[in-house]
């Protein structure tokens, strides 16, 4: 697939598009040719290629999240890497890899190419034959919205939703060069991913996909749904759309078999080609982005040794303590040991067949089974079913304990309450989930959603040449430096930046 690198960003949108959609023959005509030239289906699902974020949110979310660590002055501190971690203004382009200016710009150029499909759907003389289509674009509309407002605006409150700053809703294609835009509410954003997520969903047919891991299927948006909702603490909705992800019950089968035959054989390499693999029954949907992600362990700010022994701590929730197989795949690096877990490998494209210089990309798993049992358990601990979120916990442990044995390894409750610092059995079900999430996505930025879900405080240490910490960055519930700066381009269009 073809990358476009935009330059122009929010809210010349209709100029957005053509950068995206450029990038495929048959809309490499002026707008009117492109509405002409889709006919079919095949056609329409071509276009919404576009409709996902060609960009990776892991690397400045996990750099704000309590997964990062100062390991060493010895290594290189990128802008991205170093702004996000000190909890500063990002200064980057919307051509910066992995930077939160890259984030917002390909979130809304792929917002543009849905608006491009639903606005040729509603013009089409028979637009019952692009139904999927249009779920499929209603779906990943509210997908893109959903994670914008998650990092560019004040994380979802009941309580003050309806007056925190949103991020601009797009639902029509851009018609001027210039459009003014506003931030409405939190509560306005979440209505409508609502809206259209509950519109789109039961209109997607699995069939119309060539290969369905690139595309929203009814189990991609199903697993959508459920984390829409667990952030929205509507449990019963979460439970109702974990379960459809699945509707054979099966979950456990499509769990990543970590400690299984195969993958304690694999090497480095082999994990990293196989963690993102379309073939793979864990993951639910994946976009190819443009990253570094794959160099990042060289980076200054990340998960650490000392890091990487806290998430591992969880595992004293087991009956006796296991270890656990992806344990067994460290590498260390640097001049300090700092972890690395392989997971996703780089494919690099040169500039040109002799060039020394070009761009790495990675396939993104967006939505895996790992975090649909994981929002299922902690939905169930919330309605009450305490064994069944056991349940959800020991089969994810099966999956990840070395020689697993259920005797052995499944979740005692006294060590279970002794981790999480508590004799309430939901309060320690919760913080045992939560405890397993933030080690299953070591690297992957997961970690920063529940940060802000349960208001977690961040520290972030400062080390000197001789590695001893000479300062503390400390950030509570509700400083305004958890909400992400809008970038420049915004600001310069009229749209209010986030206070600080």
């Amino acid at each position: 697939m073809k990358y476009c690198n935009p330059k122009f960003t929010f809210p010349v949108l209709s100029m957005l598009l053509l950068a995206t959609t450029g990038c495929r023959k048959f809309l490499e005509k002026d707008p009117d040719s492109n509405r002409a030239s889709i006919q079919t289906p095949e056609q329409m699902s071509q276009l919404l290629i576009s409709a996902y974020p060609k960009a990776n949110y892991m690397m400045f979310s996990e750099a704000l999240s309590d997964n990062a660590d100062d390991k060493s002055t010895q290594l290189n501190a990128y802008e991205t890497n170093s702004s996000c971690y000190m909890y500063e203004e990002t200064n980057a382009t919307p051509n910066e890899q992995d930077s939160p200016q890259m984030y917002w710009s390909e979130c809304y150029n792929a917002i543009a190419a849905t608006n491009q499909a639903l606005s040729i759907i509603a013009k089409s003389p028979d637009p019952d034959k692009f139904r999927s289509q249009k779920g499929e674009a209603l779906v990943a509309r509210a997908y893109n919205h959903f994670m914008l407002v998650s990092f560019f605006s004040r994380f979802y409150n009941a309580a003050t939703a309806d007056q925190d700053m949103g991020i601009p809703y797009v639902d029509e294609p851009e018609e001027v060069v210039t459009k003014k835009y506003e931030r409405k509410t939190v509560a306005y954003v979440f209505d409508r991913i609502e809206e259209d997520l509950l519109a789109g969903l039961p209109l997607i047919d699995d069939r119309a996909y060539d290969i369905p891991k690139y595309h929203f299927t009814k189990a991609a948006a199903n697993a959508f749904a459920a984390r829409f909702y667990l952030v929205k603490r509507e449990y019963a909705n979460v439970l109702l759309h974990a379960n459809a992800v699945f509707p054979a019950n099966n979950l456990s089968d499509q769990l990543r078999p970590w400690n299984g035959v195969q993958w304690t054989a694999f090497g480095a390499a082999d994990l990293r080609n196989e963690y993102s693999k379309s073939s793979l029954s864990s993951n639910i949907l994946l976009c190819e982005a443009p990253s570094w992600f794959f160099r990042s362990n060289g980076s200054r700010y990340g998960y650490s040794d000392s890091i990487f022994n806290v998430c591992y701590n969880v595992k004293a929730i087991c009956a006796t303590n296991p270890t656990w197989q992806f344990e067994q795949k460290e590498y260390i690096y640097g001049s300090q040991p700092h972890i690395y877990i392989p997971k996703l490998g780089e494919y690099f494209k040169r500039a040109s067949i002799n060039a020394n210089f070009g761009t790495g990309y990675i396939m993104l798993p967006l939505f895996d089974a790992e975090e649909v049992l994981f929002n299922r358990a902690e939905a169930k601990v919330y309605l009450g079913d305490a064994a069944g979120a056991i349940a959800d916990m020991n089969t994810y442990i099966s999956k990840r304990a070395l020689n697993y044995n259920a005797a052995r390894h499944n979740v005692d409750d006294a060590n279970l309450k002794t981790y999480a610092g508590t004799q309430n059995t939901d309060t320690a079900l919760v913080r045992g989930i939560l405890g397993l999430r933030r080690l299953e996505y070591i690297s992957q930025g997961m970690r920063w959603f529940d940060v802000q879900r349960y208001g977690i405080t961040v520290k972030h240490a400062i080390r000197n040449t001789a590695g001893t910490v000479e300062r503390t960055i400390e950030v509570r519930d509700g400083d305004p430096r958890r909400v992400l700066q809008l970038p420049a381009s915004a600001a310069l269009s009229g749209l209010p930046l986030n206070p600080r």
